[in-house]
């Protein structure tokens, strides 16, 4: 989850917290065997990387619950339901 921030002021500290953000996940399933430590797809939920992988699935409105990225207000209301 990426969560947006803006730090105005230090002392004393103030921080303002962006409602909305991202949410990715990865192309495969992760799992705790050994033998899958090399399948980044399972490890990493970085766009650049998995855009390469056989079932990435681009999200072109982040509001959608589709596809590998998601606004964190999609993932708030998938999980509602």
């Amino acid at each position: 989850m990426r969560i947006y921030v803006a730090i105005t002021c230090w002392n004393p500290l103030r921080i303002y917290i962006y409602e909305d953000g991202l949410t990715r996940f990865a192309t495969s399933p992760y799992t705790f065997d050994l033998s899958s430590k090399e399948n980044l797809f399972a490890h990493l939920t970085n766009y650049s990387l998995n855009k390469f992988a056989d079932n990435f699935e681009p999200n072109d409105d982040l509001d959608e619950c589709k596809g590998h990225k998601w606004s964190h207000y999609a993932l708030r209301e998938y999980m509602k339901q």
